[in-house]
């Protein structure tokens, strides 16, 4: 039930993975902390870019990061082995056939995994029956529908329905940050609450001008270029003229927007005692 990664695993992939983790890593995981003492699972930990981010700022907390390539869980190693990190556990494992015991874990993360899967509910479901009663579930999601951007730009905008449409007929769903919510509550979560993290983009903030606008999002849609073309949803000459569009964004009168969405869900405590 696991569908094919539409970025890739090639070293681009690696590196922009990298840069977008550390040029959002206050918006996104200022608030990921969990008791000291937990028992993390992060579910897809592919390269260990956010994983380390995680790891660094929970020192006392375990995490068991998994992944379903071995490729990618033998850099996200080598990547904390390198940092430091002595907190953290890798190992191959598929979401749908995890090699875990039920309530197993205090807390399970994920990290823009539920758009790349086909069946995200049962995956939910799945990974629900990890964490122990009064436990809870974060989940992080990107929506490429929530893109605005100043200059506008037509052929733009279909490059980034290329990468939303390539990514459907893959199984996935780039839009998904916007369904945290009823998934999250379909898959028998309790107390969900969804917050919006808006990346917002201009020329007096270049850290994110490089970070985010040239390294992070234009690279990713850059990066479907050949499928896309292949698919016949845009000309060549359609495609690389949207993406020199969405580099002059970052030019200094620029203005670049995206949302991200973080979710919590708690697993139901068992009666008479209280959620931890």
């Amino acid at each position: 039930m696991t569908t094919a990664y539409v970025h890739g695993y090639d070293r681009t992939e690696g590196v922009r993975l990298r840069d977008q983790a550390s040029t959002l890593a206050e918006l996104i995981h200022g608030d990921t902390l969990f008791p000291p003492g937990s028992r993390v699972l992060e579910a897809g930990c592919g390269v260990g870019a956010q994983t380390l981010i995680m790891a660094a700022q929970n020192p006392d907390v375990r995490f068991v990061s998994i992944d379903l390539s071995p490729a990618s869980v033998a850099q996200a190693r080598a990547a904390a082995a390198a940092a430091g990190l002595r907190n953290v556990e890798f190992q191959p494992a598929d979401i749908f056939h995890l090699p875990f015991a039920p309530h197993s874990f205090d807390h399970v993360v994920l990290c823009f995994v539920l758009e790349h899967l086909p069946e995200p509910v049962a995956a939910l479901n799945l990974l629900r029956d990890m964490i122990k009663p009064g436990g809870t579930l974060v989940a992080i999601e990107g929506d490429h529908g929530s893109t605005s951007f100043h200059p506008d730009s037509v052929l733009a905008r279909r490059a980034v329905a290329c990468q939303v449409e390539l990514q459907r007929r893959a199984g996935g769903n780039a839009l998904i940050g916007r369904e945290l919510f009823p998934l999250l509550t379909r898959a028998g979560f309790q107390e969900v609450a969804v917050s919006p993290r808006l990346v917002y983009v201009d020329g007096s903030r270049p850290a994110l001008v490089d970070g985010f606008i040239r390294k992070t999002f234009t690279v990713m849609i850059a990066g479907v270029r050949e499928a896309a073309v292949a698919a016949a949803l845009l000309r060549p000459d359609e495609f690389d003229q949207g993406v020199r569009d969405l580099y002059r964004t970052a030019e200094p009168d620029g203005v670049f927007c995206y949302t991200f969405f973080k979710a919590v869900g708690r697993v139901k405590a068992e009666t008479g005692k209280a959620a931890s």
